[in-house]
């Protein structure tokens, strides 16, 4: 017994813990009741009005939701207020021009230019100049550099454009100061909706900025400013037109990265070259 007694080796008892999911769990300092268990997630759970996300905030909550998401809050105030101005303004008569605050704003230049059409003519070519720049630069990204993405986005973006330019065509504004050396060359008809040459110089500062050439985009950022007040004080295109184009940069520069991860899938799946692949 002794013997057995020596040679017997004592096994440590060990004990699991299972950690149960809090009751509570605070995202982005919001707390949110985690209310799911195997009864809530059942087919026969009949839901109830108590139930309602909501009714589970708390007094800190609601406040949280000011402190921590001013951004929502002030979109939500904002509603409000146009909710209050579409209510109250009064139409514009189809008999009357549109009314266009950016040509409201740009009033004097506009003055300015209609008084020397030499100074148009300057500016007109110095946008076009910019245009080519913008030209250049995109087209470069994929021809010298093997980048298409930015080559896509534009490709996307005047096809949409020119559908939705053609499905609605806006009427000339009145007071437009045409120039020769504008782009389109020749001064031409074009679609104003939406604006194609702030579209274009937006794809390209965005993918200066993947490059991290960061004067570069601030340069092209600069250059479209300018070329947005000189479009206003010409009449070249509605305000609308202009908050659109940014937009459309924005958008089609992201479908494009988008179209390209899954090509590069494609590629990679046959093995195939490309020209429009690095």
């Amino acid at each position: 017994m002794a013997t057995d007694h020596l040679h017997h080796r004592s096994v440590p008892k060990t004990t699991t813990t299972i950690l149960q999911p809090p009751n509570n769990i605070s995202i982005n300092k919001f707390n949110l009741k985690n209310s799911h268990n195997h009864q809530t997630t059942s087919f026969s759970h009949r839901w109830s009005l108590s139930d309602a996300f909501c009714f589970q905030w708390t007094v800190a909550d609601v406040f949280g939701l000011f402190k921590y998401h001013p951004v929502p809050c002030l979109f939500g105030v904002s509603l409000l207020f146009f909710m209050g101005v579409e209510y109250t303004l009064l139409m514009v008569p189809s008999s009357s021009p549109p009314f266009d605050i950016g040509f409201v704003a740009t009033r004097y230049l506009h003055r300015v230019l209609m008084d020397s059409p030499t100074l148009n003519t300057v500016l007109a070519g110095l946008n076009t100049v910019f245009v080519g720049m913008q030209t250049t630069y995109i087209l470069g990204t994929w021809v010298m550099e093997g980048r298409p993405r930015a080559t896509v986005a534009t490709l996307f973006m005047f096809t949409c454009r020119g559908i939705l330019g053609y499905s609605t065509q806006l009427p000339l504004p009145e007071e437009f100061l045409g120039s020769g050396a504008d782009f389109p060359v020749g001064n031409v008809s074009f679609f104003l909706f939406y604006s194609g040459h702030v579209a274009g110089s937006v794809i390209a500062s965005l993918d200066m900025r993947r490059m991290r050439r960061w004067e570069l985009a601030f340069l092209f950022d600069t250059l479209n400013l300018l070329q947005v007040v000189r479009l206003l004080s010409t009449r070249g295109h509605y305000t609308i037109d202009l908050a659109i184009g940014v937009g459309a940069g924005i958008l089609f520069d992201s479908l494009a990265g988008k179209y390209m991860n899954n090509a590069v899938v494609a590629k990679d799946v046959d093995g195939t070259n490309r020209a429009l692949l690095s």
